[in-house]
């Protein structure tokens, strides 16, 4: 089982969250989430979320790549949203639909702060805003971490 999706939105999640589209309460429409800090200094410079969005959110799904994510869940032994991914391929032409905000990259704001929120735009993709939030996470967290100490550091040598 080879393919071309390694920047793939669609297998860029941990195991659990393949789930998780299972879990939620009938009638659940609008999922929010946030990213923050939460801890390790007193304050963090944001920096990754336009790089993400830009790489990895603006990409458009194919059907190929949501064939193969069936495939690779299947394998593992995880259940797959399928047909949701189908719909936002052939109601969205692959494009995602979230809505998502972000404080200036750069900016050093208080540790706890929420450098970035998202949530889903059509009710029937409720579960999409779970399933990008870990990519996320982990996409702003590697920059802000190195930016954050790279100001540290400068601030130490300036003194």
């Amino acid at each position: 089982m080879t393919n071309n999706f390694s920047n793939s939105i669609v297998l860029n999640v941990d195991s659990y969250k393949s789930s998780m589209f299972k879990q939620y309460p009938p009638g659940t429409e609008v999922v929010y989430s946030y990213v923050e800090s939460r801890g390790g200094a007193d304050s963090v410079t944001n920096l990754g979320l336009q790089t993400f969005i830009k790489d990895v959110l603006m990409k458009q799904v194919t059907k190929e790549e949501v064939e193969y994510a069936a495939e690779f869940w299947a394998a593992h032994g995880e259940p797959f949203p399928k047909e949701e991914w189908m719909y936002i391929v052939e109601e969205y032409e692959g494009r995602l639909p979230l809505s998502i905000r972000g404080l200036d990259e750069g900016l050093n704001v208080p540790t706890g702060t929420p450098v970035a929120t998202i949530y889903n735009t059509d009710p029937k993709c409720f579960w999409l805003t779970t399933w990008v939030e870990t990519a996320m996470l982990r996409a702003i967290w590697y920059p802000s971490t190195v930016a954050t100490r790279s100001l540290a550091i400068q601030k130490v040598i300036k003194e």
